[in-house]
């Protein structure tokens, strides 16, 4: 029985792990996937706007 006690936890976490990416993949694109594409672009603007304006983006324009 000590191999089943052995086996045991990496079975569990590669089951979770599985269960993880399978939740991830099934939740990409969907009705928010617009939505959340352009959130990151506008973040992705003001992130390059600062860099080239040499300052730093403060608290409020998040």
């Amino acid at each position: 029985m000590d191999y089943v006690s052995a086996l045991l936890p990496p079975v569990v976490m590669a089951v979770f792990f599985i269960g993880v990416i399978r939740v991830i993949v099934k939740t990409q694109g969907g009705a928010n996937k617009a939505k959340e594409d352009a959130a990151v672009d506008a973040a992705l603007a003001r992130a390059e706007g600062a860099r080239q304006s040499g300052t730093a983006p403060s608290k409020t324009d998040a």
